[in-house]
């Protein structure tokens, strides 16, 4: 597995478990669903770019990817700023996405550079 799927299904974890904790310990059920669609998605669309039918469907699954990962970005500062999420889970969070988000970026920029 590459360094984008491994941290991308990791990432996918600890967002499970986010969302768990926010339904049972925070009571919090909007938030904590729009968190999990887009923050496991992220990981999915990984994985279907792996088998990829062209280079351009490639570039198209992981840009959707990072659209989730950025949407994902938002709905963490969303929880932390309302005080959902304490400050430094908030932090390592965005951390982890913030890497994800520059993994991805990088990959669409050769991807697309090896396309041409």
């Amino acid at each position: 597995m590459s360094i984008l799927e491994d941290k991308s299904y990791d990432f996918s974890i600890r967002i499970v478990k986010c969302s768990q904790y926010l339904q049972k310990d925070k009571k919090e059920f909007i938030l904590s669903k729009q968190l999990i669609r887009s923050g496991t998605a992220i990981g999915a669309l990984v994985a279907e770019g792996k088998y990829a039918q062209s280079k351009a469907d490639f570039i198209n699954k992981l840009s959707i990817s990072l659209k989730e990962a950025n949407e994902t970005k938002y709905w963490l500062r969303l929880l932390m700023d309302c005080n959902y999420l304490k400050e430094n889970i908030a932090i390592s969070l965005l951390d982890d996405i913030e890497s994800l988000i520059k993994i991805l970026a990088s990959s669409i920029k050769t991807a697309k550079e090896n396309n041409k």
